[in-house]
């Protein structure tokens, strides 16, 4: 894990007083699990719920960006900008093929960011701070959502992403490592919790890529249930070809076939999430 400040808690900047979107970020360190398949496909249905929803790129990469249908060529602005100071948040927005659903795209140049900004004192809190001013204008609608797509590692975008978040939604491959892995994000929340944002909790777990034929998925489930209790959302995403199949024609799966089973899933995770939104929204109102 990265350098992640001077160990002070900063307060939330307050912006202009204008609503604060929800902020999930997407995070595990280890790649393949699902992460971006998530933030694409929880978005779109959260979207269709009549949510507004932005999803920010954080992963070097980019497959979020290209997964809802924008080209490398076109992202001459993109969230690099965004925390280096160079561009706010919303000069980067993208809107994409789905309603009420836009993307911050990233692009390569992420991948230097630490190199760039290490040494700045307020360098795991350039994405809260960009967050803070996302709905500061009166004349565009607001986001009431915001999920961020973190990459496969606990550098400092991983941070930036913890720092400006709620909450943190975890996806988990139905594999042997599951676990293991799950345990080291854990211990990284607990340091940026005690570090730099005092607030951050775990939204839940989602597991993923699920294979109903193989006895070692159903062993996972069961494992990690144990394990996490009711942190763990019902909804279990199957291994589905529709799933793998959307993002190279840059759609989300819930567009490219909405009838699939993946399709089904993440709809039914947009229900949960939703639903945990509410009850948090009433026990601290209680």
């Amino acid at each position: 894990m990265s350098d992640t400040g001077s160990g002070e808690v900063v307060p939330f900047p307050g912006g202009s007083g204008a609503p604060r979107p929800r902020v999930l970020a997407i995070a595990n360190q280890k790649g393949g699990v699902g992460k971006t398949t998530t933030a694409i496909n929880l978005g779109t249905a959260l979207a269709a719920t009549g949510e507004e929803v932005l999803v920010i790129d954080l992963d070097p990469q980019g497959n979020a960006s290209t997964g809802l249908g924008i080209d490398h060529k076109s992202r001459d602005v993109s969230t690099y900008d965004v925390l280096t100071g160079e561009a706010p948040l919303r000069g980067v927005v993208r809107s994409t093929a789905v309603p009420r659903l836009a993307i911050a795209p990233s692009t390569l140049d992420l991948a230097g960011l630490e190199l760039e900004i290490g040494q700045e004192r307020d360098r795991a809190f350039r994405l809260r701070n960009a967050v803070a001013e996302l709905n500061a204008d009166p004349t565009e609608p607001p986001y009431t959502y915001v999920l961020v797509d973190c990459p496969p590692s606990l550098n400092l975008l991983t941070i930036n992403a913890m720092t400006a978040a709620d909450a943190i939604l975890v996806p988990l491959q139905c594999e042997f490592f599951a676990l293991e892995g799950l345990s080291q994000l854990l211990k990284t929340v607990d340091q940026v919790k005690t570090t730099l944002n005092p607030d951050l909790t775990i939204h839940g777990i989602v597991l993923t890529m699920y294979d109903a034929r193989n006895n070692l998925s159903g062993q996972v489930v069961a494992d990690v249930r144990e394990f996490m209790g009711d942190k763990v959302y019902e909804t279990v995403i199957p291994r589905n070809v529709r799933v793998s199949e959307a993002p190279s024609y840059g759609k989300p799966v819930l567009v490219y076939d909405l009838k699939c089973a993946g399709s089904e899933a993440y709809l039914r995770l947009a229900t949960e999430v939703i639903q945990r939104e509410k009850l948090l929204t009433e026990r601290l109102a209680g």
